[in-house]
């Protein structure tokens, strides 16, 4: 009689983090004089925002390259599981409060895919709904070592743990490579201004006032400005509201809010730097320049985007309850305005530095999408059974 061979195979198994995990913890009984850190609602590390003057370091715990912190506080409240992979070369300090975690066996699970399988509102949700009934909704560390973890062989961990590490990388190497850029960019700036004679803007720049009475832009086409020198969602409510009295942003056209005094000491503004049109409010002044061969406006905005233009455009605002700075007092600032080549190659500089972080920043909007999906593949993977 002939016999069959059958495989039988089903999705990866679902583990016990408890399975996978240890407490790793490391006292610093030796007072090593490590940086303190803290762990963010996005999982992340960063440095403590608190004062640690007077702290004593023997108190705290080390993490470790490769190590886990894992605090339940407020999970529920949050709506977040503070579990975050330190990749760290150099070890740092945390709270007594927090858990320090490891591997029991990498040949079993990489950390890297255990942070990925966490990098989930769903998780997040789960571990809410896994807390306890105080106030707080805490996550306690035995409720957390029971949540299940699909476990697909080694080699589909690495494949995906390699590629969520490419990605992260291209974002890191580009926020890298924006910084310096942006740095020479305004470094030049600054330099400009004792090689060129400076120069009363009003000879470059005009007021527009083109109102949206044809409306052929709508309440969608509406814009805020921001303090950060960008464009906001606006606040106000366009519910039945008219837009014939907004007034028109045309592209390579600047608008700000001459009211200074609610602002933080800073100017809102914004420069549309697009092909498309968009309506800001009556309140706002839009201006553009006269000839773009003579004074670039991305040169221009650059210039606006400096901390004294703000410092400038305070000190010279008038008024009592509510100070404004006008055009007519734009129009008087004093500005270098160097040969159209010299502007042109600042703005190339800057537009490397924006690309640059847009890269990284779509980088790191793929990796908070692609993260959960890996580990839904991964789960998938069928094992012999």
């Amino acid at each position: 009689m002939m016999e069959l061979s059958v495989k039988f195979y089903e999705g990866a198994p679902k583990v016990p983090l408890g399975e996978l995990l240890t407490l790793a913890e490391e006292v610093n009984t030796y007072g090593y004089d490590y940086p303190f850190f803290g762990v963010n609602k996005d999982k992340q590390f960063a440095p403590t925002i608190a004062s640690t003057d007077g702290l004593n370091k023997r108190k705290y715990k080390i993490i470790s390259k490769g190590q886990f912190v894992f605090s339940g506080m407020q999970t529920g409240r949050d709506g977040c599981i503070r579990f975050a992979l330190f990749e760290g070369y150099s070890p740092v300090l945390l709270s007594p409060a927090y858990n320090i975690l490891q591997v029991k066996d990498e040949n079993k699970v990489l950390p890297e895919y255990i942070h990925l399988y966490f990098l989930s509102s769903e998780r997040d949700r789960l571990g809410a709904f896994y807390s306890d009934a105080s106030v707080r909704a805490n996550l306690e560390l035995y409720r957390f070592f029971q949540m299940l973890i699909p476990l697909p062989p080694i080699e589909v961990q690495r494949e995906y743990v390699a590629a969520y590490k490419s990605l992260q990388q291209l974002a890191e190497q580009n926020e890298a490579l924006a910084e310096p850029l942006q740095k020479a960019c305004f470094g030049f700036l600054n330099e400009i201004k004792s090689q060129y004679e400076m120069k009363s803007l009003g000879e470059y720049i005009a007021e527009t006032n083109l109102r949206n009475s044809d409306e052929v832009l709508t309440a969608d086409d509406v814009v805020g400005l921001s303090t950060a020198k960008g464009f906001i969602d606006t606040k106000a409510n366009m519910d039945g509201v008219s837009v014939k009295s907004y007034k028109v942003l045309k592209p390579l056209q600047i608008a700000y809010v001459p009211d200074t005094s609610r602002r933080g000491d800073k100017v809102s503004m914004g420069f549309n730097n697009t092909d498309s049109e968009y309506l800001v409010s009556s309140i706002s002044c839009v201006f553009e320049t006269k000839d773009a061969d003579i004074l670039d406006p991305t040169y221009l905005f650059l210039l606006f985007c400096r901390p004294e233009f703000d410092r400038l455009a305070r000190y010279n605002s008038w008024g009592s309850a509510r100070e404004t700075f006008t055009f007519s007092d734009l129009s008087r600032v004093k500005i270098p305005v160097p040969p159209i080549e010299v502007q042109r190659s600042i703005v190339a500089l800057y537009h490397c530095a924006e690309e640059a972080r847009a890269i990284a920043r779509e980088a790191r909007e793929q990796l908070k999408k692609l993260a959960p999906a890996m580990v839904q593949r991964a789960a998938n993977t069928p094992v012999e059974v």
